[in-house]
């Protein structure tokens, strides 16, 4: 199926969903550290507010709030991931992503409008990124169909569309489509916005660890049309 034809999701109700809230919600908010949210707030460029809570702390209280409560399914992950997603601190964003992370493979291929609503909302490299890289691309290896969404999103006007769609076979090592990524890296080549340009560069530079000497012929080959940001960051590990 092509998830880009499908119309935008909506929060459905779910009592997983509401206990998995109420408990997330009084557990971050109860370990908020105004302090430390003015400088997380501002080194992610003022996209959302912020509780305040290192990585370390988010997580252990995240394993709190869903300690005892059933596996969620596709419907109880999207519930959860799309009211997380309502609220404005960054930290429930990225209990979505970690949900949706772990839960994935209980997914179907039905679930690709949900991520793309995801990741164009409130929009940022740091949830865009994970998304891409372990539920889209968890999504497609486990339905290949689904590139059909993803050959959509390369050339969609939304950066972080565009991104997610780079950046989805980050994880793919030898499974790489290398077809499409080269496809995809060239017909953004162009692309004016700095996170598309790193992405291109970033995605070469992934898949060198694989196929150094494909990344090396593809950019003698096809180099001069990329920025030169986009082929710094391929090059980084080549030596080059």
């Amino acid at each position: 199926m092509r998830a880009a034809a499908a119309p935008p999701p909506h929060a459905p109700d779910g009592p997983l969903a509401e206990a998995v809230l109420e408990r997330l919600t009084a557990a971050y908010g109860a370990a908020a550290d105004p302090e430390r949210a003015v400088v997380m707030r501002a080194y992610m460029k003022d996209v959302t507010p912020f509780p305040g809570l290192t990585a370390p702390v988010r997580r252990a209280l995240s394993r709190t709030v869903v300690n005892g409560l059933p596996r969620p399914g596709e419907a109880d992950c999207a519930a959860v991931a799309l009211r997380c997603w309502a609220l404005p601190e960054r930290e429930y964003h990225y209990f979505a992503v970690d949900c949706l992370r772990r839960h994935v493979r209980h997914c179907s291929s039905g679930f690709p409008p949900v991520v793309r609503r995801l990741a164009t909302t409130v929009a940022w490299w740091d949830t865009a990124d994970p998304l891409a890289a372990h539920v889209v691309g968890a999504l497609v290896a486990a339905d290949p169909r689904l590139t059909a969404d993803t050959d959509d999103w390369i050339g969609d006007g939304d950066r972080w569309l565009v991104r997610a769609a780079l950046l989805h076979q980050l994880r793919f090592g030898e499974r790489t489509d290398t077809g499409r990524l080269f496809g995809s890296c060239l017909r953004q080549a162009g692309h004016r916005d700095f996170f598309v340009r790193k992405a291109v560069g970033r995605r070469l530079r992934e898949y060198a660890r694989t196929g150094p000497d494909a990344v090396r012929a593809f950019l003698a080959r096809e180099g001069g049309r990329f920025a030169p940001l986009s082929v710094r960051e391929a090059l980084r590990n080549l030596g080059g």
